[in-house]
């Protein structure tokens, strides 16, 4: 799967383990890497539904948004990034087809 960030500094810390280390700790960082290494060997959003870490989509205000397990609490928050966005014809995210994302940001969304 082609993964994509929303700014290039968030991109820069994740793809550098020291940078992910001093922000996030040493076991944070570990599995931050681990999910992004998930998604990169992802051929679509449906192959995470094997993978341990619940990956859902988010509601309301966050339509469109996806939440992947991290430390509890904290999430990896992304979007599909295909153009145009894959959906079924209810209108939900056919996650059989999204082959790109877009990472957002790591937050803990029950704040």
């Amino acid at each position: 799967m082609e993964i994509h960030f929303d700014n290039e500094k968030f991109k820069q810390c994740c793809n550098e383990h020291k940078r992910l280390v001093q922000r996030y700790g040493t076991q944070m960082a570990k599995v931050i890497r681990r999910r992004l290494d998930d998604l990169d060997a992802a051929e679509t959003l449906d192959d995470l539904k094997n993978l341990p870490g619940r990956c859902h989509e988010l509601l309301h205000d966050r339509a469109d948004q996806l939440s992947l397990d991290l430390v509890h609490p904290k999430r990896l928050i992304f979007k599909a990034n295909d153009k145009p966005v894959p959906r079924k014809p209810d209108g939900g995210l056919d996650w059989g087809r999204i082959k790109s994302v877009l990472i957002l940001d790591i937050e803990d969304t029950h704040e």
